[in-house]
């Protein structure tokens, strides 16, 4: 069953591809069949990891079909959890994905936009079932290119052509990393089957390859200091395209942390360390940018850093556990983390598919322009919010669910005898806590002040998802706060999959009774999602009651007040708050932090005329013959600014300098190739 049903749904993915690239994107029924086909194949892999999940492990021969040596797929409990969740969103986004393309407003998008999403797919399920290094880098390499093509699809300005450069870039390093890390593990134990370097014994090499596995898998996640691709990566991409990256793709490098804890065993205590606190800055400055940003695209990708450093730190309580030969703690630390998954992988696959349709309306992510589009695209805009809030990790979503896990994961420190491990819990946790905090003042900003808004006077046309777009929708939608709910269920099936890393029995401690969870630790905290649905409408419920009683009917009086107010009362149109006014607070007080810049100048009477900023303040209207004070504000990536800037202009100069070797003599080239070859001889046998 498993065979056969892998076997279509890589056939759905290919006559897509065939389709896209031979019958073009003139007609709108061409253009919806790809992505149709990219939802029977999604359903397909989804079917076959609910399987894998439930059953034995098996392995798939694939040597004798492409002459690859001992190629092979593997099929197990961790990999079934993965196809599970990953084919399942996709379905749903693909099926946004075709109402998106079948809207007349994208008759100009390029034919290898589907070609590229299907490619994704395709390599997203090749990796995930990889039993050998040469499988799982050809896949890897695959989705370097597939990333490339989504990212360049549209590349009408210098900023998109910049944001597909840097996702390939990072896509290589990370290809590079896992090549040379793979490469020292099947040097020593002379193989090229994954499950085979579980037998590399600790020691230098063992080390040098966790740092190579980590860095690989932690580049495509988009933790720090490789997170500068994602702000300008994702917001390139065509629609749903996005969501397909982030919600889909992206967590590939999360499997791959998963697989090679199991593969590698004990990691070095200062690796454990550096995991935990490279996890938590990722999370605080993913969110310190997400809320300080003008444009919805990149509020959302700045969100997935966010949420790619917080499992990275519940990760790292997993790597904590094993270095500190606690299996209690590597569970706890692996539930947390894989409930962090679910729920970033649904919620940000949910407010990215939405966002593409606000942008066929609106024909930008401003979001001052974008005010009250939750008022005219509704199935949009209730399901951007329902996203959100899981996203800020407010109750009652698997957003909630998921971070208090992490959260509790991270309390877990007074159980370490090692002062250094309970310190670098000690410091992720204070880095989680906070940035729990500002996501919530992010995504509140974005549901008050531009979906829940009053329109402005040139409000943006509706183009809202046709029936198919929104069935996706709802599903996505629903998620989101579906899985809060029947969460215990959730745990039941996340310990399932871990089966291959610790004890099923083990991780299924994390249920306190069947609706009640527990951080797998008895007695430290208990909370039930599913009791959460009933208490809190029922509360809400009495609280109106009492009102009404106490109020003697006027409660029920009828009164009309904008859904986002500021204590300025009366004033509208461009001098009202605004989304870059709510977030000015943060940019003045952590300007150290954000390198806010701030310029101002006077406008001279009769108009506002000059350069644009690229984060545009809001400028009150004043009568003729009055001056303007104008202020621009922006912020600085410190990445990008202080790492990668400085390494580029030393590299061009490298290179210059290195031009002058092309006129050099035959004689001179032998000489550099041999120099290259006995230093790289000295090295693998100083290694070995």
């Amino acid at each position: 069953m498993t065979g056969p049903l892998i076997a279509a749904a890589l056939a759905c993915m290919l006559a897509g591809a065939v389709v896209d690239l031979g019958l073009g994107t003139r007609s709108a029924a061409v253009r919806t069949l790809p992505y149709l086909l990219g939802a029977m194949g999604s359903g397909c892999l989804l079917a076959v990891g609910v399987h894998a999940a439930f059953a034995a492990p098996t392995t798939i021969p694939i040597a004798s079909l492409f002459h690859a040596g001992h190629a092979a797929l593997r099929v197990d409990p961790l990999a079934g959890a993965f196809l599970t969740l990953l084919f399942g969103i996709s379905v749903a986004v693909s099926l946004c994905f075709a109402s998106w393309a079948h809207a007349e407003a994208n008759r100009s998008h390029r034919r290898a936009a589907a070609t590229g999403y299907l490619a994704l797919l395709a390599s997203v399920a090749v990796i995930v079932l990889a039993a050998d290094a040469f499988v799982f880098l050809f896949a890897w390499e695959s989705l370097t290119v597939s990333f490339y093509v989504l990212t360049s699809a549209q590349r009408g300005d210098a900023e998109r052509a910049r944001g597909a450069w840097a996702t390939a870039a990072i896509g290589k390093l990370s290809g590079a990393s896992l090549l040379f890390g793979f490469l020292l593990l099947a040097g020593r134990s002379h193989s090229f089957t994954i499950a085979s370097w579980s037998a590399v014994g600790p020691g230098a090499l063992h080390d040098v390859a966790w740092v190579l596995v980590v860095v690989g898998f932690a580049a495509k996640l988009g933790v720090v200091p490789f997170q500068v691709w994602i702000p300008i990566g994702y917001p390139a991409a065509p629609g749903p395209a996005r969501a397909a990256m982030a919600g889909v793709a992206a967590n590939v490098g999360v499997y791959g942390l998963w697989r090679f804890l199991g593969v590698l065993g004990r990691p070095p205590v200062w690796l454990v360390i550096g995991v935990l606190l490279a996890g938590g800055l990722t999370a605080l400055l993913g969110v310190l940018f997400a809320g300080v940003q003008s444009r919805l695209s990149r509020v959302v990708a700045y969100s997935s850093v966010e949420h790619a450093g917080i499992i990275l730190t519940a990760y790292g309580v997993a790597l904590t556990g094993v270095a500190a030969r606690s299996p209690t703690l590597e569970v706890v630390g692996l539930v947390a983390a894989s409930l962090q998954v679910v729920a970033h992988a649904v919620a940000k696959s949910t407010v990215f598919c939405s966002l593409a349709f606000v942008e066929v309306g609106a024909g930008r992510d401003d979001l001052d322009a974008l005010r009250g589009v939750g008022r005219r695209l509704r199935w949009s805009g209730a399901a951007f919010a329902a996203g959100a809030v899981a996203l800020a990790g407010l109750p009652p979503t698997i957003g909630f669910v998921s971070e208090w896990f992490v959260l509790e994961a991270l309390m877990q420190q007074f159980r370490l005898s090692g002062l250094a491990l309970r310190l670098g819990l000690a410091g992720a946790g204070a880095l989680v806590a906070l940035t729990t905090g500002l996501a919530a003042f992010a995504f509140l900003r974005v549901l008050g002040l531009t979906f829940l808004g009053r329109p402005s006077g040139s409000a943006p046309a509706s183009a809202e998802a046709g029936p198919v777009g929104r069935a996706g929708l709802v599903v996505l939608a629903l998620g989101c706060v579906g899985l809060a709910v029947v969460s215990p269920w959730e745990v039941r099936f996340v310990a399932r999959g871990l089966g291959p890393l610790v004890p099923r029995s083990a991780a299924l401690q994390a249920l306190r009774s069947p609706w009640v969870l527990q951080p797998v630790y008895h007695g430290f905290s208990i909370l039930s999602p599913s009791w959460l649905w009933i208490v809190l409408p029922a509360a809400c419920l009495g609280a109106a009651l009492m009102a009404a009683l106490a109020s003697r009917g006027r409660a029920f009086r009828v009164r009309k007040v904008p859904a986002w107010r500021s204590a300025s009362a009366g004033v509208a149109g461009p001098s009202s708050y605004s989304a870059f006014g709510f977030a000015n607070p943060v940019r003045y007080v952590l300007a150290n932090v954000l390198g806010t810049e701030r310029t101002r100048r006077v406008r001279p009477p009769g108009g506002l005329g000059g350069d644009a900023a690229s984060e545009p303040a809001s400028l009150g209207g004043a009568p003729a013959g009055v001056a303007h004070v104008e202020t621009r504000t922006k912020v600085v990536e410190p990445v990008e600014t202080y790492l990668y800037e400085p390494a580029w202009k030393m590299v061009s100069k490298l290179a210059d300098a290195a031009r002058r070797l092309q006129s050099g003599s035959l004689n001179a080239y032998v000489a550099y190739m041999l120099v290259a070859l006995v230093v790289a001889l000295v090295v693998v046998a100083v290694l070995r």
